[in-house]
């Protein structure tokens, strides 16, 4: 509270008030800000300007409520029309103008206000103004140095991918912990030829954009070879038309690397509506009647997941789902038999390929993962026991 309001706080007239405190005494005036500098904000895209000045120990006695900053553009070397871009609180000695463009200069002015206010209505106002500063010009840089620990870990993990790759290539085995629903695939697919029904494969509820779709996908393409080779019959209806034209050439390739090509028929992957709910309708209704023997559900699910898991376990088919979805996972492991929880979706790949390339992938992002966790758990003992400020290293936005 300022003096004024210290003094007038007995009176109960709100006229009189604002009478007696109308012109302030000389006292109240405040210091005007001290050695303003005006820089180019470093690190950025070239359109921000930092206006510093020096702290004034007046603040905190009541003379300086807040700091207003002028700009005004330079042409042919003075200062043109200063107009008003904001206020800082006081104690604070910075200012970031960012809506400066990238090559014109700028002259500054900060003034140092302390007013006052009764009712809502100000009263009076008392202002010291700052020498002008400046010019200023922003400028872009190519570089964000703030950022240099992203590109260090980028780095890092592109080292790892790239070791491991070359490791796969040169024959050494790379260990992979076994994933249950994909080891389960053979046996998914053996039950369906034994009992001489359908393979049903769901590549999920959306389109081609979505990584979880592509990973569905993929795993499709070992799903047909395997059903090609036993001559197992293997139906796939799918919600997009874009993902049945890339499911019905993955399934054609499949039968075709299986050494069964005339065996593919394009109505195998075939489309049944865009709609969400309708999509899972017509298959529920293909499952009661059909009675297939395995249902695999491998890509993006909503809503739907557990109307078709549900319908699959009462016709009594093994069921195999993998989403990357967390608040579908639950009904999948509820109502199937395996369940690819998470990242293990995108691991199929590599996992059923054993392709170089993928295997290196994977066990390089792995190797990053797990050194993201040391870190973590480093952090956590420097910072609780007040070593060293862990936690620097990985700032990026100041």
């Amino acid at each position: 509270m300022s003096p004024v309001f210290a003094q007038s706080a007995a009176v109960t007239d709100t006229a009189q008030i604002i009478a007696e405190i109308a012109a302030p005494p000389s006292e109240f005036i405040p210091p005007a800000p001290q050695n303003v500098i005006v820089s180019d904000n470093p690190n950025d895209d070239g359109h921000a300007i930092l206006i510093r000045w020096d702290s004034v120990a007046t603040d905190q006695a009541g003379l300086v409520d807040r700091y207003e900053i002028w700009r005004a553009a330079a042409s042919n070397g003075t200062a043109g029309e200063f107009t008003n871009l904001g206020d800082v609180a006081m104690g604070t000695y910075v200012f970031r103008d960012g809506q400066a463009n990238e090559g014109q200069s700028y002259y500054y002015k900060v003034y140092a206000v302390n007013d006052s206010a009764a009712n809502g209505s100000p009263v009076w106002a008392l202002t010291a103004e700052s020498e002008i500063a400046g010019p200023g010009t922003p400028v872009a840089q190519w570089f964000d140095m703030q950022r240099i620990n992203v590109f260090v870990g980028v780095l890092l993990l592109c080292a790892f991918i790239i070791f491991y790759i070359m490791q796969a290539r040169s024959g050494k085995t790379l260990f992979i912990r076994k994933i249950a629903g994909l080891e389960a695939v053979d046996e998914a697919v053996g039950r369906a030829t034994e009992m001489g029904r359908k393979i049903y494969f769901i590549p999920g509820s959306q389109d081609m954009d979505q990584v979880q779709t592509i990973a569905g996908i993929t795993i499709l393409g070992r799903v047909a070879e395997m059903a090609a080779q036993y001559e197992t019959k293997l139906d796939v209806p799918v919600s997009r038309s874009l993902v049945m034209v890339t499911a019905r050439e993955v399934v054609k390739e499949a039968y075709a690397k299986a050494g069964r090509p005339d065996s593919f028929q394009e109505d195998q992957v075939h489309y049944l509506t865009d709609d969400q709910f309708g999509y899972a309708a017509a298959i529920d209704g293909m499952v009661v009647r059909e009675k297939p023997a395995t249902i695999f559900m491998m890509g993006l699910f909503y809503a739907e997941s557990l109307i078709l898991a549900e319908t699959g376990n009462s016709v009594g088919a093994i069921q195999i789902a993998g989403t990357g979805e967390p608040s579908q996972l639950p009904f999948f492991v509820a109502a199937c038999d395996y369940t690819l929880i998470g990242e293990e979706l995108f691991a199929a790949s590599a996992y059923l390929s054993r392709e170089p390339r993928q295997l290196g992938s994977l066990k390089g992002q792995d190797v990053g993962k797990g050194l993201i966790l040391v870190a973590i758990i480093i952090g956590i003992l420097l910072e609780t026991f007040e070593i060293w400020d862990f936690s620097s290293l990985f700032t990026v936005i100041q």
